[in-house]
């Protein structure tokens, strides 16, 4: 294709979506570093960190040919011009179809190499968004390891499923989108096959990285002093701080999912401002009847909750269904993070009740509010139909049970082979100055911040973190 028939203007959008999401990534680190204890906060940052530098070698190496190549019966994509990325120039197209509020099939078309940084930023935060559920007492080297395998066997083929939407051949047709809003001829098999709706990943993405953080904290086992030491987060400014980027930075999630800045986008924009807001409203909501108070720290997880339902909806929902998801997953995760300490599982910073339960929450609400205008079938709300609600959990329980299986087997051969979690002296001194040599205070000439000296710091139990 003439590469003068490109819009520059998307191109350009689609780049700066790419650096936001990337800012997302630090973002995510403040988030978590601030909800740890002060021993090991430097850990937890590092975990995004090196999410980041691994997944990118990663997927210019293969992840993106096996996310984006050519279709192999729905399940994985392979294409060997694309490993390292040596097919793709400045001339390379990738076209991206979308169906308009008038039914009518526009394509952008954006240069692949920023399509393929766009969606390399979406890999590595999934990765970065398991490292919440293990803070505190996993070793850092079996963490690399884990990236590694992980994002191989798991994010690589959940995100064909999801993100492949399938293109026209050069030339040829248009692709069409009669099982779905991004369905072609050929592609992942939720989204062309099954004809399930995720604009931006809260399968892919956020039910991906729940569902895995579930099966290696299952495998991983409980901190020392879980559910008789409160384990406050040590820092809520950083908290805040994370919160905040992470908010600014979704819109380059969400809104750079359309690919092109038009008023399709706008819609996206808006969904996802209003049902962020919505959650942090249904979370304090919930702070205030349950413990008498609204805290900082449920304000910033209502948001991020919120932020998560509506990751798969933005596109799908007008305004009145995306306040509804808004509330709903503020409400829902609000009530789903103390679940770990009824069932006994250590999700650390709460990734299960928070990206598990809210990108089920957005990913089902989809086929209960979405707006026909947008889905191009009809909901329940939209037509009084189950078909499209019954499809959207198809896709949710898929991908929860094969992240989890797989997630599962991963952790059970690193701890076979090379064990994946600290020492107990480790686990109490601090991971920041056993493993990396660093604190992240000094107060006075003197360090900080992690010696078995320093008390743990602790939270009421009624107000539970969230990732």
């Amino acid at each position: 294709m003439d590469p003068e028939l490109i819009d520059g203007a998307n191109a350009g959008f689609v780049m700066v979506c790419a650096f936001l999401v990337l800012l997302m990534i630090p973002g995510l680190a403040f988030f978590y570093g601030g909800m740890s204890r002060s021993k090991n906060v430097l850990n937890m940052i590092m975990m995004s960190f090196s999410a980041i530098a691994i997944v990118s070698v990663l997927w210019v190496l293969y992840g993106y040919s096996l996310a984006f190549g050519t279709d192999r019966n729905g399940l994985i994509g392979f294409s060997s011009g694309l490993l390292g990325l040596t097919d793709l120039t400045d001339n390379a197209v990738f076209g991206a179809v979308e169906a308009g509020a008038d039914g009518v099939v526009n394509t952008y078309l954006l240069p692949d190499m920023i399509f393929a940084g766009f969606q390399l930023m979406f890999a590595a935060l999934t990765v970065a968004l398991i490292s919440g559920a293990v803070a505190d007492r996993m070793k850092f080297g079996a963490w690399m390891a884990f990236v590694v395998l992980w994002a191989s066997v798991v994010y690589f083929p959940v995100a064909h499923w999801v993100f492949a939407f399938g293109v026209a051949e050069e030339g040829g047709e248009a692709a069409g989108f009669a099982n779905g809003f991004f369905a072609a001829d050929t592609g992942g098999w939720i989204v062309n096959r099954l004809g399930a709706l995720d604009l931006a990943g809260g399968t892919a993405v956020h039910i991906n990285a729940g569902a895995a953080a579930l099966a290696l904290v299952l495998v991983l086992g409980r901190r020392r002093g879980f559910r008789k030491e409160p384990m406050r987060p040590h820092n809520l400014p950083f908290v805040m701080l994370g919160a905040g980027l992470l908010w600014f930075g979704w819109f380059g999630f969400n809104v750079g999912s359309t690919l092109g800045a038009t008023a399709y986008s706008g819609l996206v924009l808006m969904n996802t401002q209003v049902a962020t807001a919505a959650a942090v409203l249904g979370w304090l909501a919930i702070e205030k009847l349950r413990d008498g108070h609204m805290t900082s720290l449920g304000a910033a997880s209502g948001a991020v909750a919120g932020l998560v339902a509506i990751t798969p909806a933005c596109g799908f929902v007008n305004a009145y269904g995306a306040i509804a998801i808004g509330l709903l997953s503020g409400i829902a995760c609000a009530f789903a993070v103390t679940l770990k300490n009824r069932l006994g599982y250590d999700d650390a910073l709460d990734v299960v009740g928070v990206h598990l339960v809210g990108g089920m929450v957005g990913t089902l609400m989809i086929g209960v509010v979405g707006d026909s205008t947008h889905t191009l079938t009809d909901s329940l709300f939209f037509g009084g139909s189950l078909g499209l609600l019954g499809t959207q959990a198809i896709a949710a329980f898929a991908v929860l049970a094969y992240s989890f299986a797989v997630t599962f087997v991963i952790a059970l051969l690193l701890k076979a082979v090379m064990g994946i979690r600290v020492a107990d002296e480790e686990e109490i001194t601090g991971i920041d100055q056993m493993t990396h040599a660093e604190t992240a205070y000094e107060i006075g000439g003197g360090i900080t911040g992690g010696g078995s000296a320093t008390p743990p710091v602790t939270r009421p139990s009624s107000v539970e973190v969230s990732s």
